[in-house]
């Protein structure tokens, strides 16, 4: 029988420390073991304390994506109802970790569990009563910042998309359908993808960065100016546009994901139409640069 081990968080990000709890789940389970990344949906914090939820790192769709990438080999998706929220911690390990009969369970060591978060690693291994192993991840620091995702929103905020990158292990990226526009950006040489913010999902501070866009059915980035904002020459509302160097494709109504890397410059209003073909004639080429 294949040895099973659970990795259990929100992992909102699938950053640097939730990466961790996916290791530990590995050493747990063995080579030939496999991991199960227990999750939960919504935030749980959407039924507990909704004037509180933050803006997510990511869509579900894109947060499973990122745990099979990271070493889950399947996800077990858990519906946070205000009956799960109601649960003691060991009504929860009851129901929820006892029937999976794991030989291992992998947390962060700040993860709680149970009603009003009563439980805690310590509390998991007590009701562990040796029938699987708990180990509890500690907190990773990067250039001395613990990592978290309410760190991760904090930088994305702000738009230091470089130490965002240090700390979720890999880009921040915005997915999204890409939308109609008004074609301004064709009209002045430089075609974009549009994708239009969503209030229940982080996106960078307004500006413009040297990143990239993939489309999520093929997996393949290409590098990009990105704009974030509104575009006060125009009085064009806020939305994520997406230049791709060097190449003039179809992206309407396909699934992509933007992702930055660097901070350009804010956003600029300009006097006229050929200031700001100058300016983006200069963010292509500094994107380019540092896309080698």
């Amino acid at each position: 029988m294949t040895s099973q081990a659970l990795a259990i968080g929100t992992f909102d990000g699938v950053h640097l420390g939730h990466r961790a709890v996916l290791d530990l789940a590995r050493t747990l389970a063995g080579e030939q073991g496999t991991v199960t990344a227990v999750t939960f949906w919504p935030h749980p914090l959407a039924v507990i304390a909704p004037e509180s939820v933050p803006p997510l790192l990511q869509t579900m769709a894109a947060r499973e994506d990122c745990l099979l990438e990271c070493g889950a080999d399947e996800i077990l998706l858990l519906d946070f109802t205000p009956q799960l929220a109601g649960l003691t911690p060991a009504e929860f390990v009851e129901r929820m970790i006892a029937p999976l009969e794991p030989v291992g369970v992998a947390i962060g060591e700040n993860f709680t569990f149970g009603a009003r978060g009563a439980g805690t690693p310590v509390t998991m291994e007590q009701l562990a009563a040796g029938r699987f192993t708990v180990l509890a991840s500690p907190t990773i620091k990067v250039n001395g910042c613990p990592v978290s995702s309410s760190a991760i929103r904090g930088l994305v905020l702000e738009g230091d998309a470089t130490e965002a990158t240090a700390l979720l292990g890999r880009d921040f990226a915005v997915r999204g359908i890409v939308v109609h526009g008004d074609h301004r950006g064709r009209q002045l040489g430089f075609p974009t993808a549009n994708v239009l913010p969503d209030d229940e999902y982080m996106t960078p501070a307004d500006g413009v960065y040297a990143g990239w866009l993939r489309r999520v059915d093929d997996g393949v980035p290409m590098p990009a100016a990105v704009s974030v904002g509104n575009n006060p020459t125009f009085g064009v509302t806020r939305r994520v546009e997406a230049h791709v160097l060097g190449v003039d494709i179809d992206l309407y109504d396909q699934e992509v994901e933007i992702g930055v890397t660097h901070w350009l410059r804010g956003v600029i209003t300009f006097n006229s139409i050929e200031d700001l073909i100058a300016q983006l004639s200069r963010d292509v080429a500094k994107t380019a640069d540092l896309s080698r």
